[in-house]
C-alpha cells in the first residue's frame, strides 16, 4: 500500500489521500480504549496518514488532549508530518448537552487559544466552525479565522456543513481551503449544488461519515446493542425498519465486494476516493485493525463496470432515515 496525497483545495496543503477522523476515540460511539486510540494514531502516522481531524467539543477537550499525547510520543519525523484540522463553536453543558454554536470573533479567538494549549502545538493547520452560527454572519466568523492566519496561529481556513450560498460568502471574505461535510454512498446530498460550488471555487472536500458511522462498514448487525451514550442509538438510520432496509443495501454491496475480493468497508471508501481528487475521505477507525482495513481501500481499483454495479446496488437516495435526529438536522444547510 502506497499512501498517495491529494490537494486540500487550491489554497490548502497536500494531505494524505485518507485522513483519520478521531471523534470516536472520545465521544458519541461508546467507550474507547485510550492506549489503543494512541496506538491507532501512531499507526496512522506510520502508514503515512497526515490529516488528523478533531473538534474542541469532542469529549469536551478530551480528543484534542488525546491527539496532543499521540503527537508528543510519536517519532519526530511522523509528528512533523501531521496536519491537524479542528472544528470549534459547539456549545455544551456539564451534562454533555448541546446548546447551539458561537461564531463571534471573540469566541473564535477564545476557542483557538484553548485548542492550541490542549493540542500542544503553536498553530492549527485547518480551523473551521463546526456549524453555522445563525446569529453571526459567516463573514465575521471567517474574518476572525483570517486574523488568526495572519498572526500565525492558523494555517488554513475551513468550513463545515454549510450550503452553497454560505460557501460563496465565506470564500469572498478570505481564501477557504476546504469544506468538511458528510459524503458517502448513502449520503450524497452534496452532489447537486455544494460539490459544483466547491469545484468552481477551488475548495476541497473533507468527507466524513464515509461508512455512515459504521452502518455500511459490513460489520454492523441488526441485533447489535448500542449503549445510551452511543449517537447511533438516536440516529434515524439505525432505527427499526430503517435499519433493516439499510442493512439490505449493505448486503447488496457485499456481493460486489466479494467479487472484488475486498471488504464492504473497503469498497465503500474506494467509491468515495473515486469521486474526485479534490475529495479526501476521513475514516473513523478507533482500533488498529479497523485502520488497516480502511487503508486497504487505497489498493482497490474500481473500473467503470464496478462503479455501475455499486450505483445499481446503492442508488442515490436509497437510504432510509435522515442522517441526524430532527433537532440536529435543523442546524445543517443544504
Amino acid at each position: 500500500m502506497t499512501m498517495r496525497t491529494r490537494p486540500l483545495g487550491t489554497t490548502g496543503p497536500q494531505v494524505s489521500a485518507l485522513g483519520l477522523g478521531c471523534m470516536g476515540m472520545s465521544a458519541l460511539y461508546g467507550e474507547a480504549d485510550r492506549a489503543e486510540s494512541v496506538a491507532t494514531l501512531h499507526a496512522a502516522l506510520e502508514a503515512g496518514v497526515t490529516l488528523l481531524d478533531t473538534g474542541d467539543f469532542y469529549g469536551m477537550g478530551h480528543n484534542e488532549m488525546l491527539i496532543g499525547e499521540a503527537l508528543r510520543t510519536a517519532p519526530a519525523a511522523r509528528r512533523e508530518q501531521a496536519l491537524v484540522s479542528v472544528k470549534f463553536g459547539a456549545l455544551r453543558g456539564p451534562d454533555g448537552g448541546w446548546s447551539g454554536y458561537d461564531g463571534r470573533p471573540a469566541a473564535v479567538r477564545n476557542f483557538a487559544a484553548y485548542s492550541l494549549q490542549r493540542l500542544g502545538v503553536d498553530h492549527i493547520d485547518v480551523y473551521r466552525i463546526a456549524r453555522l452560527d445563525p446569529d453571526v454572519p459567516i463573514e465575521e466568523t471567517v474574518g476572525a479565522i483570517a486574523e488568526l492566519v495572519e498572526k500565525g496561529y492558523v494555517r488554513h481556513i475551513g468550513l463545515s456543513e454549510v450550503g452553497a450560498e454560505t460557501i460563496r460568502r465565506a470564500a469572498a471574505t478570505a481564501p477557504v481551503s476546504d469544506l468538511q461535510i458528510e459524503y458517502s454512498l448513502i449520503s450524497r446530498g452534496i452532489e447537486d449544488e455544494i460539490l459544483p460550488t466547491t469545484r468552481e471555487l477551488g475548495i476541497g472536500i473533507t468527507a466524513y461519515g464515509v461508512l455512515s458511522r459504521g452502518l455500511i462498514s459490513g460489520h454492523f448487525t441488526a441485533d447489535r446493542q448500542l449503549g445510551a451514550g452511543d449517537f447511533r442509538a438516536m440516529s434515524p438510520r439505525f432505527q427499526g425498519d430503517n435499519l433493516r432496509h439499510n442493512l439490505n443495501l449493505v448486503e447488496a454491496l457485499r456481493k460486489i465486494a466479494e467479487q472484488k475480493g475486498v471488504s464492504v468497508a473497503q469498497i465503500a471508501i474506494a467509491w468515495v476516493l473515486a469521486r474526485g481528487e479534490d475529495i479526501v475521505p476521513l475514516v473513523g477507525a478507533r482500533r488498529r485493525d479497523r485502520l488497516t482495513e480502511a487503508l486497504g481501500a487505497l489498493d482497490v481499483s474500481l473500473e467503470a463496470a464496478d462503479l455501475t454495479a455499486i450505483e445499481e446496488a446503492v442508488p442515490p437516495g436509497a437510504a432510509a432515515g435522515d442522517r441526524y435526529p430532527a433537532a440536529q438536522m435543523a442546524h445543517l444547510e443544504s
